[in-house]
């Protein structure tokens, strides 16, 4: 029996279960799954998993409004969900503040288990789906991480070719999306989730060869014009600066933004400084391919710490799973060959 129905109780051989599971009263493996996550509820009590869905989404959306966007209904649906779910627990979970909702101290206890039950529910669908295949493991990073530095690091794993890797921003929903694994920048959308720190990084000036031979001398005659600028959005506080960078070659310049090429992703301004449009600041980690095979070359010394770590993510719940413990310890290995 495979590892997520057994934890389940559930018998793999009838297929129709999952149905009614999702769309009628729980399966009483479930519902010994889900009692043991809430105190007060008996087995012969009936399992609310409408009202404990519209918990979960309200307490990961952080508000009434978005959850019934998510779910399909409205705000005032959700809302008196929420309100029969807490009469049933007799718990308050979430204080109101005129359109906010704040989770109390059992909301917050609450919500991590009930999302890793709800995890649990999506790998089941899909071990369900898949039949006598093996599942694949749905791996989501940010975009410029997955192309400069993850993808060269699966090129040496040897279960590669179970792999899905999807290219996405922050946030994503574990459960709702089927991912397995999240590499990003920062843990902060995930605080209810296990994270561990891949690597820190600090960064650096690179350009094509030929550019920084020129630039090598004296970086700061660098003029504006060629300086390439990666501005990541307004989800970020901190962001490369070439005002930093100068300070830490001993200069107090401020280089006018305005000027020179702008990306929105470090991949693209990678491409635009191996091509000799610039030269252009990145994370150490995610130049060093390119610096290895000789595309691109590092101008100066300076360098400037990032403010978060890299990291991995996934739901507490999986963490004794086989194949994302062996994923995750690849990963940790490639990241300190780079060190």
């Amino acid at each position: 029996m495979p590892p997520v129905l057994a934890a389940f109780g559930i018998d793999p051989g009838v297929p129709s279960l999952l149905q009614r599971t999702l769309d009628g009263p729980a399966a009483p493996g479930l519902d010994c799954a889900l009692h043991k996550k809430i105190p007060g509820l008996s087995l012969a009590d009936h399992l609310p998993l409408n009202a404990l869905r519209a918990f979960e989404v309200a307490a990961r959306t952080g508000s009434f409004v978005s959850a019934g966007a998510e779910l399909g209904v409205t705000a005032a649906a959700v809302s008196q969900q929420v309100k029969s779910l807490e009469s049933t627990l007799g718990k308050t979970l979430f204080l109101r503040q005129g359109n906010r909702i704040t989770l109390t101290e059992a909301g917050r206890a609450l919500y991590p288990e009930l999302e890793a039950v709800f995890s649990k529910l999506v790998g089941m669908t899909r071990e369900l789906r898949a039949g006598p295949q093996r599942a694949r493991l749905v791996v989501s990073a940010l975009p410029s991480l997955a192309e400069l530095w993850l993808v060269p690091a699966l090129a040496t794993y040897p279960d590669r070719q179970e792999i899905d890797l999807r290219i996405e921003p922050d946030p994503v929903h574990f459960a709702r999306a089927g991912v397995d694994l999240r590499v990003t920048y920062g843990a902060l959308y995930y605080p209810d989730h296990h994270a561990q720190v891949l690597f820190r990084d600090h960064y650096i000036a690179v350009a094509s060869p030929a550019l920084a031979r020129h630039a090598g001398a004296d970086p700061a005659s660098l003029a504006d014009e060629q300086l390439i600028h990666t501005q990541w959005g307004p989800d970020y506080v901190n962001q490369p600066d070439w005002s930093q960078w100068f300070a830490a070659l001993g200069h107090s310049r401020r280089p006018e933004p305005g000027t020179g090429l702008r990306t929105n992703q470090t991949s693209a301004s990678v491409m635009a400084a191996r091509g000799g449009i610039g030269v252009a600041l990145v994370p150490s980690r995610l130049a060093a391919f390119e610096i290895a095979q000789g595309t691109l070359a590092r101008v100066g010394h300076a360098e400037v710490r990032l403010t978060w770590d890299y990291v991995l993510v996934h739901p507490e719940a999986f963490v004794r799973r086989a194949r994302l413990t062996r994923l995750t310890a690849h990963l940790m290995r490639s990241a300190q060959a780079g060190e």
